[in-house]
């Protein structure tokens, strides 16, 4: 078929069949030694509810009446591969235009959301998967995963019921077949596991020499009964990943922690940062947390000892959890209207200063007013809680001024972790903008470090300002209660400098993390 062909007919995914209702082949029963070894819990259970939720079709991605399809391309958007041409063109100009105008740039592992216009599905999520080498074979497996798990968690965040998901691994970028398919297979299994009563219908559309390569292996990710379960258990790889189905790099951890010139370079990086006061603490917080191998490529997070009991209950896990987190949260809300919180509002370290041009309400938080080590952090919870419940509901903007802020006003990234793992979905979900003012090398890193792998979902919404002033093509200065001394550090660093009205933040200054 011509991939930029005119006409050709939709195909609804309620007509494809479900992967459970599949022939399924017979297999030899294991006895002996080999019967034994399979007595152990199996990696991937038989799931008639996750296979009935899969599909594998063999056809072109842009007939598919999903509510989304999956576009690979590359980081400038412009790719020239079959399928990408496909979908712009099927498409019509419009997308083109969204993706100058509104997404710009994908950078590899990442995943964008747009409209899919004139195709017949409702959305288009594209990724830019990896390029392989073997010397950097644990670099492109956790950025395959990442594309995986990227795309997946935009289909939860945006509710999206049916997916048309191609292989994201390409051979154009030397991505080896089969080891594409074992990781963009368990992520998805893992990932209906933890989340697969929000969807209805995940298609894995393959073509040419794909099929045979996803024939062989979604047995083994997806067995379809008992005997293809304990087939699966005999030939699954040793390395399935986690609980996630993120790789899992043992040497990681043991490399960096014997590597004295990666820990050299950083220390030698704090002494060296002139462009604020230095952050020994927080920095090495972060050396220990690289050393030790705390990290996941942006995991999704969950309770699993929690949801097994929930299972064995017989209680949906998702759901159960999420009326756990709002049962918590409700709790804190409760709490934050009941106590004495005096003393943290004196600090004038957070508040609700005014509204930007688009009407959203803009919260700030003066860092140099946090004394992190003196505080009451459970009330400063609360009191987080008591100013931005009643704003988050809509979208809304953060302004973090980090100016003349000392190692005694950064807060651990344990306490980070805990704050973001506290707060309510609609925290994450109805961000607009967090503006860090005034960011110094460290404060750079550690954002860039707590974005990557704890809160990936808000990564895209985060820019560094190194003026206040630049703040003004997007909020009117009456709207921003800005300290006196603050003021006077942005004169002193920027000098006099001239409103700019009609310039883009992000344009202009804004640098996109």
């Amino acid at each position: 078929m011509d991939p930029l062909g005119a006409k050709t007919s939709i195909v609804d995914v309620d007509t494809i069949d479900v992967w459970g209702k599949t022939t399924v082949p017979s297999y030899l029963t294991a006895s002996g030694e080999k019967a034994a070894q399979l007595d152990k819990e199996s990696k991937f259970v038989f799931d008639k509810k996750i296979n009935d939720k899969i599909a594998f079709w063999q056809g072109e991605l842009t007939q598919l009446n999903a509510t989304a399809i999956v576009n690979t391309t590359n980081e400038s958007m412009t790719d020239r591969s079959p399928l990408s041409e496909a979908i712009f063109h099927k498409a019509g100009p419009e997308l083109k235009q969204e993706v100058r105008k509104n997404v710009k740039v994908c950078k590899t592992g990442d995943a964008k959301l747009t409209k899919a216009y004139n195709l017949p599905s409702r959305y288009v999520i594209h990724t830019v998967g990896p390029r392989y080498n073997t010397k950097y074979q644990t670099a492109a497996e956790s950025a395959l995963y990442n594309c995986y798990r990227n795309i997946m968690q935009i289909v939860r965040e945006m509710h999206l019921s049916s997916l048309g998901l191609c292989c994201v691994h390409s051979t154009r970028r030397s991505y080896p077949p089969e080891e594409g398919a074992h990781i963009a297979l368990r992520t998805v299994r893992r990932f209906l596991e933890h989340y697969g009563e929000e969807m209805e219908k995940i298609i894995f559309v393959v073509t040419g020499n794909e099929e045979p390569v996803y024939s062989r292996l979604l047995p083994l990710y997806f067995p379809r009964n008992r005997e293809e379960e304990e087939y699966a258990q005999q030939h699954l790889p040793d390395d399935i990943g986690n609980e996630f189905g993120e790789p899992i790099i043992k040497e990681r951890a043991i490399r960096i922690t014997v590597n004295p010139t990666l820990r050299r370079s950083l220390e030698e990086s704090i002494e060296e940062d002139e462009a604020g006061p230095r952050e020994e603490g927080l920095a090495e917080e972060l050396l220990t947390d690289v050393a030790v191998g705390r990290h996941a490529f942006a995991h999704m997070e969950a309770d699993h000892d929690k949801a097994r009991a929930m299972k064995i209950q017989g209680k949906p896990s998702i759901e159960a959890d999420r009326e756990g987190d709002k049962r918590r949260y409700s709790r804190l809300v409760k709490r934050a209207k009941r106590e004495d919180l005096t003393q943290i509002a004196a600090l004038r370290c957070l508040y609700h200063s005014g509204y930007d041009k688009k009407g959203h309400p803009i919260i700030l938080f003066i860092a140099k007013n946090f004394h992190y080590s003196q505080v009451d952090l459970e009330k400063a919870i609360l009191y987080l809680i008591h100013i931005m419940d009643p704003l988050v509901s809509q979208r809304y903007v953060v302004i973090y001024l980090h100016t003349n802020s000392t190692r005694d006003n950064q807060p651990g990234m344990k306490f980070l972790k805990e704050v973001y793992r506290l707060v309510d979905e609609r925290y994450r979900l109805n961000l607009h903008a967090f503006y860090v003012v005034h960011p110094t090398f460290w404060s750079r890193i550690l954002t860039w470090f707590f974005t990557t792998f704890t809160a990936s979902n808000i990564k895209d919404k985060v820019k560094m300002v190194h003026g206040i002033e630049y703040l003004y093509s997007q909020i009117n200065p009456d709207q921003l209660d800005i300290p006196p001394f603050a003021l006077d550090y942005d004169l002193k660093i920027n000098g006099a400098r001239y409103y700019i009205p009609s310039s883009d933040i992000s344009d202009e200054i804004g640098e996109e993390l």
